[in-house]
Parts: structure tokens; sequence; C-alpha cells
């Protein structure tokens, strides 16, 4: 389009000829040269280029520093305004001019800097690098599980072939042909200088004693250096107890001694693994580089192709023998940390935990309910060193990136009096100091490439020269440590940085074409993409799809850059002004509680995520559906009211309201009386009490399986939660039955063992403000239409536990499980707890009147060890199992099923069909597992008869 009149035109100098807004006179000569191999993606043709003829003030080209960026990067200086400067270069120049006035076609342009500003979005993207980098990846994560005689012979072959194809590219008159087959060559080579990485780093874990004493299972004395942070598990249940936490670190073994004396220097990655010690503490307490002597038991790592070349297991001594202390840098590194940790003490308890997690990847605090909860909306990212952390504290240093290289630049540089040098200068230090706080390992070096690249993507607009600035960190990060290429988290990491580059400037001009305000379309656009190419990997390690990642990230988005500043300024005041570092971590504070909360209340919703297939099945199966939605997305966008519509439906799916739910998957079903919830190796039951109201026996292991349960059964009050005994299978998952309920009470057994699971029970629901009782035996009680009586355990004598003739039927926690009799709506429902056959027949014979029931929660999750009279004489209608799928105990027994259906029962159980509700009356009882198949019980009448005397009973072995 050829300007009008009243618009001046632009000296021919400052017109950029390669541009196709370029005026229909443009050189000839000065159009861009395309490299061979070059992969470029078509121009928008949809507007003219020109500029203002203003008069240029302090901005024109010849105040501008040259040959220098605010990242330190040098740049051509040679550029005169007499000489052609193609494509970016141009760009530059033409955008540095300021105005004094704006004409009509500037006005229109979503850029204040009219549509000349080179920050374009549809520009062409050079990928000549990718090829190589990710040829260096594929062959790196392949190499690290072969051998060194495969790699070599694979190594050599593809350089030949490269040789070839170079030697043929050279004779090849026709330039496409030949760039082509240079950049296969490229390919190649980048494949063998990964693969070659990749079988020297995987000759330091075979080399030296250690696999050998590892597959032997050998005790040795070791002389270790530790490679990273040492931390803390989180408890995990196994069976009925809770396994210790234990402190987990990577080191290099430079010293080994077996137990014959024979020591070998060394130099052997190795995981050290330190449990079953109360030295805990002392373990944490060390830094990287420190050297330490330990006695271990060597095994081999869980995969042959793993890091380490074994696991070093501590389970005794007084503590780490520290032979060698931390390098300097690392001291300096571990006082800024302990000196952030000192200043959010006093911070509530999200806001201590989260606070250094959010400013240098410091999760050691974060409980298990809020790490839970950052994964349920996919702001794990943010626990995590990230790339924007260091985006966000260069920013402040110069200001909106785009405005860097300006004489409008603006942030803490100009203010200060700092040059385009200085500033280059300060922002250098800023990312060194950067990587020496958050730990110079392999991910923090990933976080600080990554971050840079994007703060540059963000602030020259050049995306053709920053996807090859990617790939080249990519490259040079997987020659430096191969093993990056088996790391979720390095994967995650490129993504989501290739993600922001590429579709999330062309999904916020489609956006703002659609009147989306600019800075909204952005936020959303980059969410949006980091989350489409970041959702499929998630899968494969999850099974699991956040339909509330997108809304969260918005909502805690305008908090992160707060929270940083402020944290990293308590940081660095901390070791000399600490009243100074508790005011600034005060201040921070509070939008790290805003992120926590949001974090909470997201991962609180009942649709916050949604199953799937898992495994890269799963992933390619969402990766179609992604571009699929993707493609449909761009119509819907020209319909508001189908915009509209699926707004809805989606608000409909993360809320997941029980009538709606209910009419779509059949689940609550109308009138439910009890269901027992699908928690895994555990007991979890819900009595219906009322709308929304429900009495809960149980919580099972994990707390995630009950709060989904009590979520999908519309459950917002608890008037009283029973826990039978103190078995982790039983009681673990009591955070998730607190999470966002109103419970009245907890009632327990009488005999708190083990202490540990007990003690988590009282101080979890102390920390809730609910108070824990000890059960009575024959105490009843009703709530609603829901009646009950509590038989066992027998009341407790004076110093004691139990009374003297009881105590002899209470050999251990499942034992004392509180048993209880309930009716409701005419149904009788006995609930066992885990009674072993001793108590089970005590029990049977301290309540001779004990009727028959219509529902029988089994004992011990249907274990062999079932007393068959106690069976007999109840005579179930329902018998209801709550087992695992593939657990270890082999629960349920094939002889409790039989037993129970020789009697007549209907034998329901969680590991193979789901959650199971119970339903109807004393006339018409039915039951209904999760996904609609109906079962009706037998009929009261048809009871059989019940048992009389049994002769050869002997004490049955005791289950685990």
């Amino acid at each position: 389009m050829t300007p009008s009149p009243a618009t001046p035109q632009p000296p021919p100098h400052l017109t950029n000829p390669s541009s196709p807004h370029s005026p229909p006179h443009t050189a000839p000569h000065a159009a861009p040269h395309t490299a061979p191999g070059a992969i470029t993606a078509p121009a928008d043709t949809s507007g003219a280029a020109t500029l203002d003829s203003a008069v240029p003030d302090a901005a024109t080209p010849d105040s501008t520093v040259p040959g220098i960026t605010p990242l330190g990067i040098t740049t051509s200086d040679t550029a005169t305004p007499n000489t052609a400067v193609p494509d970016t270069a141009t760009s530059d120049l033409a955008t540095s001019h300021t105005t004094t006035g704006r004409s009509p076609l500037h006005a229109a342009a979503s850029s204040p800097y009219g549509s000349a500003d080179p920050r374009r979005p549809d520009e062409a993207v050079d990928l000549r690098l990718v090829g190589p980098a990710s040829a260096a990846w594929g062959a790196a994560a392949l190499a690290l599980g072969w051998s060194g005689g495969s790699v070599a012979a694979a190594g050599a072959g593809a350089a030949a072939l490269a040789a070839i194809v170079v030697v043929v590219a050279v004779r090849r008159p026709e330039r496409r042909t030949a760039g082509a087959l240079i950049a296969l060559a490229a390919v190649l080579l980048g494949a063998v200088a990964g693969a070659a990485s990749a079988a020297l780093h995987a000759a330091d874990v075979r080399r030296g004693p250690l696999p050998e004493l590892a597959r032997r299972h050998a005790q040795v004395t070791a002389e270790v250096e530790l490679t990273g942070d040492p931390r803390l598990t989180r408890p995990r249940v196994s069976g009925a107890r809770q396994a210790p936490p234990a402190v987990v670190f990577t080191a290099e073994a430079l010293r080994v001694a077996a137990r014959d004396g024979t020591v070998t220097a060394t130099r052997t990655p190795v995981l050290v693994v330190v449990h079953r010690t109360k030295h805990l503490v002392d373990w944490q307490r060390l830094l990287p580089s420190t050297r330490v002597r330990l006695t271990a038991r060597a095994a081999p790592p869980l995969q042959s192709a793993d890091r380490a070349a074994a696991a070093l297991r501590v389970t005794t001594g007084p503590g780490p023998q520290v032979v060698g202390t931390p390098d300097a840098l690392q001291r300096l590194a571990g006082d800024l940390r302990a000196g952030l940790r000192e200043a959010s003490d006093g911070l509530s308890p999200d806001a201590r935990a989260l606070l250094p997690g959010l400013v240098v990847g410091d999760t050691a605090r974060v409980p298990p309910d809020l790490d839970d909860a950052f994964r349920t909306t996919d702001l794990t990212h943010l626990l995590a060193v990230s790339g924007s952390n260091l985006t966000i504290l260069l920013v402040l240093l110069i200001g909106p990136p785009h405005l860097a290289v300006r004489a409008e630049r603006r942030g803490l540089a100009p203010i200060l009096g700092l040059s385009l040098r200085a500033t280059a200068l300060v922002g250098g230090s800023i990312a060194l100091a950067f990587v020496i706080v958050c730990r110079p390992d392999p991910s923090v070096l990933r976080a600080a490439a990554c971050g840079l690249i994007t703060l540059l993507a963000i602030g020259t607009g050049r995306r053709r020269s920053l996807v090859p600035a990617l790939a080249a960190a990519v490259l040079v990060l997987v020659l430096y440590d191969p093993w990056l290429a088996r790391s979720y988290g390095f994967l995650l990491s490129v993504l989501a940085t290739g993600a922001l580059l590429t579709l999330a400037p062309r999904w916020s001009a489609a956006l703002q074409r659609r009147r989306v305000p600019p800075r909204l379309a952005e936020v959303l656009a980059a969410a949006a993409a980091a989350q489409a190419v970041c959702a499929p990997v998630v899968v494969v390690l999850a099974a699991r799809v956040g339909l509330v990642a997108i809304p969260c990230n918005l909502l805690a988005e305008p908090a992160v850059a707060p929270a940083t500043v402020l944290g990293f300024a308590a940081l660095a005041t901390a070791p000399f002004a600490p009243p100074l570092a508790h005011a600034l971590a005060w201040c921070a504070s509070w939008p790290t509680e805003w992120i926590a909360g949001v974090a909470r209340t997201g991962a609180g919703l009942p649709g916050a995520e949604l199953d799937w297939p898992g495994g890269w099945a799963g992933a390619l199966l969402l990766a179609v559906v992604t571009v699929a939605f993707v493609l449909v997305g761009r119509r819907l966008l020209r319909r508001p009211w189908l915009c509209v519509l699926g707004v809805l439906t989606l608000l409909v799916a993360i809320l997941r309201p029980v009538p709606v739910t209910r009419v779509i998957t059949g689940w609550p079903p109308q009138g439910w009386r009890a269901v027992a919830c699908d928690v895994g190796q555990g007991d979890g039951l819900v009595i219906a009490a009322g709308e929304g109201t429900a009495l809960v026996v149980d919580t099972g292991p994990e707390p995630d399986a009950i709060d989904r349960c009590l979520t999908d059964l519309g459950v917002r009050r608890i008037p009283l939660l029973v826990l039978t005994h103190f078995h982790a299978d039983h009681v673990s998952g009591l955070p998730g039955v607190l999470r966002g309920r109103s419970v009245g009470a907890i009632e327990t057994t009488t005999l708190p063992e083990p202490p540990g699971q007990a003690a988590f029970v009282h101080r979890t629901a102390a920390a809730a403000g609910v108070p824990v009782t000890g059960s009575t035996p024959g105490e009843r009680r009703s709530l609603g239409p829901l009646t009950w009586q509590v038989l066992w355990p027998p009341a407790a004598d004076p110093g004691h536990p139990f009374s003297a003739p009881a105590s002899r039927a209470v050999e251990g926690p499942n034992d004392a499980s509180v048993t209880l009799l309930l009716r409701t709506f005419g149904l009788t429902f006995l609930l066992l707890g885990d009674l072993e056959p001793i108590s089970q027949q005590a029990l049977s014979s301290a309540l001779p009147d004990l009727p028959a029931v219509d529902v029988l929660k089994v004992a011990h999750h249907g274990s062999a060890y079932q007393d068959p009279r106690l069976i007999r004489r109840l005579a179930p209608r329902v018998a209801l199992i709550s087992c695992g799928a593939g657990n270890p105990y082999g629960h349920p027994a094939p002889r409790t099923v039989q037993t129970l259906r020789s009697q007549g029962a209907r034998v329901l159980r969680t590991d193979t069909d789901g959650a199971i509700a119970v339903l109807g009356g004393r006339d018409r009882l039915t039951t209904t597992v999760r996904g609609g198949r109906r079962s009706p019980a037998r009929p009261p009448g048809r009871r059989r008869a019940r048992a009389g005397s049994c002769t050869g009973c002997s004490t049955p072995c005791r289950s685990p």
C-alpha cells in the first residue's frame, strides 16, 4: 500500500527491504539472504510499514552505544545511516526513533511503536539448529543405556555417513539441495556428539568397584562428596504402617573400602539414602561439596540405566562424619538460604513453607498437602528454580525489555545512571549470583539458560534468532550433562520455553485481533501455549489432565513477581540487616499466601483434574485432542455463543454439581445409604446422615482418594469421624477428610498404637481445631436417620488399656478396632474394622444377642483370618471388602470370599468393583458400583440358618 501524500516517506536507508510491508520501490539488492537449509514461515502481508518523519531525538542511532545489548550479546556496529541494513538490524534502527505524533496507520497498530515494530509474531523462524540439537538429545538418551562398543560402532557409522553427505553437498550445484544435505550432515554430527558424550558419562557409572559391590549387597565404607542438597522424602504408607521419612542426596564416591580392607580411589556417582536413624536433621544440614565418610549397605539402582552406580543405604551411626568442608561459594549460598529461612520463620504456615521455594527452590518446609495442591493445579514450576525468577530480576533492572536499548528504557538502570554496557555487566552479575545461590547443578543451569532466552525473546522480538538460541542452549546442556536427555523436568522446561517463543506470540496476536486487551492476550496465550505442549508429558508421569491449570496460573501470575522480588531482597539483606529482612519477608508473605490460596482453592474443586490414560499412548492421544481443540477453537472464537457454551461446559466439568454429575455419570446414585470408597489398600466408609452430611469411618492410606470420594458424594459436613485404629491404612488419609469440610469431632480407639501414627492423628486434628475423643463400649448416638452403637473395644481399667478378661483378646492394634453396629432406613450394618479371629470370638461371646445384619464390612480387608462362626451367625446379605488392587497380602482371601458366598451374601470388593454404594431399605436392598452395575441383594426372608457349633477350630496365624 502506498502511503498517502499526507504521510511523509521515511529515508530509503531506514526502510526494511525484507519486510512485505515495504513500499514497491524498495531496492532489490537489499533483500535478506536465506542461508542454505533455513526453514522460514510465510510473512504477514496485512499492512504497510512506514515511519513517522518527526525529528529524531536522543534515540537516534548515533546516540546508542553500538555493539552490545542489555544481556551482553555483541552485535554489529558497522551499519551507518547511509548503508542498507537487511532484516532485523534495519528494524532496530528504524524503531529507535521516537515521534511527536502518530500517523493513522501507527495509531491503529497494536504496538505503541507502530506496525514497523520488529516484535512481530509472524516473523520467519530459523530452525537450522533444531535438527542437530534434537539429534544430540535423542542420541544421548539412547546411548546412556548402550555399551561402549555399540556407541562407538554407531558413532563411527554416523560420522562416515556425515562425511559422505558433506562431499556430495560440495559437488552439488543446486543451492537448495546442497543446503538440505549440509543440514542432514549437521544432524548426524549432532547425534555423534550426543552419543559420545553420553558414552563417556555412562562409563563413570560402570567404573570402579561399586557396581560389583552393589550387586553383592556388600557393606562398604566410603568417602563421598555431596553433589546436591539433601532432601527429606515424603512419608509413604507400606501396608498397615507408615514408612518413616528418609534423607536422600546425590554424591560422588571418592574412596571405597570393602570389608576385606581393600581401598580404591574412584569417582563414581552414587545415591545416598539415610533412614532409620535419629540423626536425620544433621544429614539435612549438609551442603553440596561437603565430604563425609559413611558406612552403608550398597545396593543396585532401581534401573540399570540410572545415573547412580549404586544406592548406599545408611541405617546406623552417630551422624555424618565430615572429612571435608564445603567450598566458599557453597557456604555463601548456604548462609543466604539459611538467612531467608530464618527471615520467614515468623510468617503464616503457608508463607513460611512457600517463600523459600518460590525464591531459591528450597522446598524442605513445604508440607505434603500443599505440595499436592501445587501438583494438582500445575503450579509446581513455581516451587522449582525457574527461568522466570531470573527474568523477573532482570526486568526489575532494565524495565520493559523491548525498551532496553532505547532512550525510553526504564527500570533501575537509567535511574542509577548505568550505561548500556554497565547494565549488561550488572545483569550478568545478577545471573551469576542467581546460579550460585540456587546451586550450580544442571537443573539450575538449565533454568538460568532458559530464563535468559525467554527474556531475550521478550526484549528483542528477533524470534528468528531465538529459536536457534534455544536449540543451542539445549545442545550445550545435553553435551555438558547427557543425563538431562532422560530428565522429564528438562523436557518440560524446553517445551514450555519453545511454546513461549513460537506459539504464544501468534496466539496472542489472534486474541488481540478479536479485541482482547494486549496484556491479557499475552498472559492467556503464554499460559495456554505452555499448558498445551506440557500436558502430554505430564500425562506420561501422572495419568491425569489438569482442568484448572490455566486459570490457576493466570490468577497466581500477578503475585509471582512481587513475591520473588521481595523474597530476593530479604535473602540479600538477611546477613547484615535481619530486621529489614524480616520486614521484607513479611511483605513477601502477602503475595505468597495468595499463591498458596490459589493452589489450595483450585485443588479443592471437584473437577480440578481429569483421569487420563497414562504412558506414551495417553500422551499421544492428548496431543491429538489438543491439536483438534486448537483447530476447532479458531472457529469457535468467531461465534461468541459457542464460546460461552464452551466456558459453561468447562465450569460444569470443574465444579461438578452433584445433580448434574448424577445425570451424566450415574454417580452418586440417588438415595445412597452407605458408600465403601475406593481408597486402595485401606478402609474408608461413608454413611449418609442427611443432605451433604455423613458419618465417616476411617480415611484410607491416601488423602487424595478419600477427599475425591467425599467430594463426589457431595459431603461437606462430618459431625463425627471414627478412626477404628491407628494403622496407616486407616488414618493416613485424615488430611483429605479435613480438606475444606466441617468436622465436628474425631473418635478413636483407646489403644494408642502405633504411637507415631497416633501422634500424627492428634497433631493433624489439633492443627485443624478438631477435638479427639476415645470410644466407649455401649455408647449410643444418633444423627438424622442414622443411629449407632459402639460394641468394641471393651472398657478400660484404671492404668490399663482394657479390662483384665478382655485384655487377653486384644493383642495389638487390629484387635482394638472400634466396632460399630449401625441402623439406617431399616438396614443394619456391622463394621468390624480389622478385628482378628481371637477378638471376633471375644466380641461374639460378649454379645450373645448380636443380631443378623444386612451389610457386613468384612474385617481386615477380607484376609483369611476370620471367625467362620461369627460369619454364619451374622448371615449378611451384602459383604463389603475394602482392599487395593494388586496388594501384596493376597486380600481378599479366596477362602473368606467363598465362606461369605456360601452364607448367601453378595460379595463386593473395591479392588475389582471400585466404589460401592448401598441403596434402598430392608425390603429392597440393592447395591451399585461406580460405572452403573446395580445388583439386588438376597431378600431378608431367605437367610441361612445360624451356625450352631464348630469343632476342630484353632487359632489361625495372624496376618501382617
